[in-house]
C-alpha cells in the first residue's frame, strides 16, 4: 500500500468514526424507549468537524442582544399648594388678645392667629401651658400668672379656657378635698372667683371658654359639672361666658369625633385621643370665640369697646346680672331691649319711655342667690329651703 492510499484510509475511518458518534445515540434511545422518540431542542446542535477534533472545540459565540429601553414613567403631577395667606403686619397699637388655657388653649392660640392673620388691628399671645389647671397650684399657679399678666398690662383682651386637667384632688390650707365635693366646689370657685376680680378690677374684659364633651362620657359628666361652676363664676365676675358643649356634641347631645366644619363638610373635629381638637375643630372654634369677641373687639383701628345694652337706659344702674336665663330676660325688658311675646301690647296712650318710666331699685344679687327655690325672685338661682324645726311654723 502506498502513502497516498494510507492518508486515504485513515481519512475515511476518521469519517466513519464521526458518523458513528453522532448516530450512537439515537440507536440507544429508540432500544430504551421502545416507543416513538420525542426530541425537544431548544438550540440547534452544531456538528463537529475534522477541526474540531484536530485542534478542539471552538469556544461558543456569546451573542449580546442590545438593552430594551424601558418606556419612562411620567411624574405624577403634584397638587398645587394652597396660596399661603399674606403678611400684614400688626398696628403698634393693635389689640393684644392674650389666651390663658391648658394643651386646649394652645390649639385654640395656633387658630385665632390663622382667623386674624389679615387683620391688623389684633394681635393673639398665646400664654397657654400644657396639663395645667386651677387645682394644682403647686405645678402651675394660674391665679399667680395672670396676677403677673395683669400687672405688667401685656394684653388687652383675656381669653381662659382651663378645666380639663381640673379632676384632681385640690388642696387648701394644709387640706385635701377630693373632686367636686362641696368643699372641692367650694375652694375651686373660689380661685375662679378670686381671678375674674383681678381682671374686672383691671378693666379686663374676659371671655370664658366652657369645656367641650369628650369620648369617655364619665368623664365628660365630671367636665360638665365643672363648666356649671366656671359658668357660675363667669356670671358673677362680669366674663362674657362662651358655651361650646352642644357646638360639638351630636344630636343626641353625646361625644362626637365629626361634624361641619366653617365650609359645611363632614370633617374630623377632634383627635383621636378624644380630648383635643384637630385643626377643623379649632378653626371652628376659633369662629365661634370670634363672635363673642365682637362685644369687646370691634377692629378698624378701635382697640376695646364694651358693648352694654343697657346703656344709656334706666336699667343701667342695676348690677349686671351672675346669671342668663329668666333674670337676664327681666332686665333686658326694664331696658326696653326685648318684649316677651306673651305680653300684650300696650294702647298707644299707655306706651312709656326709658325717661318717664318709674325708677327700677337695684336688684340685691345677695338676696337673689339666697332665695329659695320656686320664689318669684329665685329665677332658677335660689337654694332649697331647710325643713322647718319642730315647733316652729314656716313662714
Amino acid at each position: 500500500m502506498n502513502r497516498k492510499s494510507l492518508k486515504l484510509w485513515i481519512i475515511g475511518l476518521i469519517v466513519a468514526a464521526l458518523v458513528l458518534t453522532d448516530l450512537a445515540p439515537m440507536f440507544v434511545q429508540a432500544q430504551e424507549a421502545g416507543a416513538t422518540i420525542q426530541v425537544a431542542q431548544q438550540q440547534p446542535r452544531q456538528r463537529r468537524t475534522l477541526m474540531d477534533l484536530l485542534f478542539g472545540p471552538r469556544e461558543p459565540q456569546v451573542i449580546q442582544q442590545a438593552p430594551v429601553e424601558q418606556p419612562r414613567r411620567k411624574p405624577a403631577p403634584v397638587a398645587a399648594a394652597a396660596p399661603a395667606k399674606p403678611t400684614v403686619e400688626k398696628a403698634a397699637n393693635a389689640t393684644r388678645l392674650m389666651v390663658f388655657g391648658d394643651s386646649l388653649g394652645i390649639d385654640l392660640a395656633k387658630a385665632l392667629d390663622r382667623f386674624y392673620a389679615e387683620d391688623p388691628n389684633l394681635v393673639v399671645i398665646n400664654k397657654s401651658k400644657a396639663s395645667t389647671g386651677f387645682v394644682r397650684h403647686d405645678y402651675y399657679d394660674w391665679n399667680k400668672v395672670i396676677g403677673e399678666e395683669i400687672a405688667a398690662n401685656s394684653f388687652d383682651l383675656a381669653v381662659i379656657f382651663l378645666g380639663v386637667n381640673d379632676m384632681q384632688v385640690l388642696d387648701e390650707a394644709g387640706q385635701s378635698f377630693d373632686p367636686l365635693t362641696d368643699e372641692w366646689d367650694k375652694h375651686y370657685t373660689a380661685r375662679l372667683n378670686d381671678v375674674l376680680s383681678r381682671l374686672r378690677a383691671a378693666n379686663k374684659p374676659v371671655v370664658w371658654i366652657g369645656l367641650p364633651p369628650v369620648a369617655d362620657a364619665s368623664f365628660s359628666a365630671d367636665l360638665s359639672q365643672i363648666t356649671s361652676l366656671q359658668r357660675m363664676a363667669s356670671f358673677s365676675g362680669g366674663a362674657e361666658f362662651l358655651d361650646i358643649y352642644e357646638k360639638f356634641a351630636d344630636e343626641d347631645g353625646k361625644f362626637t369625633s365629626f361634624g361641619p366644619d366653617l365650609k359645611g363638610q363632614n370633617v374630623r373635629m377632634r383627635k383621636d385621643d378624644g380630648i383635643h381638637f384637630s385643626t377643623a375643630g379649632s378653626d371652628k372654634l376659633a369662629f365661634y370665640l370670634s363672635q363673642a369677641i365682637r362685644a369687646f373687639y370691634r377692629g378698624g383701628g378701635v382697640s376695646i369697646a364694651v358693648a352694654d345694652p343697657l346703656l344709656g337706659t334706666d336699667a343701667q344702674p342695676m348690677l349686671r346680672p351672675p346669671y342668663q336665663g329668666l333674670g337676664q330676660i327681666r332686665l333686658l325688658e326694664v331696658a326696653g331691649a326685648v318684649i316677651p311675646l306673651s305680653k300684650t301690647p300696650p294702647r298707644a296712650t299707655d306706651l312709656l319711655t326709658a325717661s318717664n318710666a318709674p325708677a327700677a331699685a337695684p336688684i340685691d344679687l345677695d338676696a337673689l342667690m339666697k332665695a329659695p327655690v320656686g320664689r318669684v325672685d329665685a329665677f332658677g338661682v335660689g337654694i332649697v329651703p331647710e325643713p322647718p324645726e319642730d315647733g316652729v311654723e314656716a313662714q
